[in-house]
């Protein structure tokens, strides 16, 4: 990661913010907004730990850049079916005291603002007992953007926030939806918290709907 660090700040004078907040031990789950393919050596780089992190499926197929994700800790994940190889994976590695990435949208935003967090994270955590940490990450989308093969200058910016936990929603029992509803619902609030207004337009206006 050290080399990733030193690309970072000089070539994108990427700026970190909050790395106190970052759980020394134990493990707990990484969780930034998700914009570019950047986003998981950055996010992962700004963090000082050792971070899995599940990658779709499709870009382990791609020569050379299959081989580097699989170097920093990455493992497959089909998207769209219920992966369970890969959620019994992050949950071995979550219990063992690892740090694991997982971004909460799902998937990259097609416009670059951020969406309502599935329940997938939210049920991870709530079964693991672990901590969720949220990152926000602003500008990877102008230094990788979507479509592009190519990485040009721009500022990155990592705030990361005070973990979230859920004890008081543990039941001791199964899990209930209205639990995993509220996780998801207090993971997609950190993250607004932590990038720029235009990026959480979106989900505010959909939560002042309901």
């Amino acid at each position: 990661m050290r080399a990733i660090r030193a690309l970072l700040f000089v070539f994108c004078r990427w700026q970190v913010t909050g790395r106190r907040n970052v759980p020394r031990r134990g493990g707990f789950i990484v969780a930034p907004n998700h914009i570019s393919y950047l986003d998981p050596p950055v996010a992962g780089s700004a963090l000082h730990r050792q971070i899995f992190f599940m990658a779709k499926v499709e870009l382990f197929e791609i020569p050379f850049l299959g081989w580097l994700i699989g170097q920093y800790g990455s493992f497959p994940v089909n998207r769209g079916v219920a992966d369970r190889a890969a959620l019994r994976r992050a949950e071995q590695l979550l219990r063992a005291g690892e740090g694991v990435m997982v971004f909460p949208e799902g998937t990259r935003s097609p416009d670059g603002r951020l969406m309502p967090s599935e329940l997938g994270i939210a049920m991870l955590a709530l079964r693991t007992g672990v901590p969720v940490l949220p990152i926000g990450v602003d500008g990877t989308d102008r230094a990788l953007p979507r479509h592009s093969p190519i990485i040009r200058p721009a500022r990155i910016r990592v705030r990361i926030a005070r973990p979230l936990r859920f004890d008081d929603l543990h039941g001791g029992g199964p899990l209930r939806r209205q639990a995993v509803e509220e996780a998801a619902r207090r993971i997609t609030a950190a993250l607004v918290e932590l990038l720029p207004a235009w990026r959480t337009a979106r989900v505010r206006a959909m939560t002042q709907d309901r």
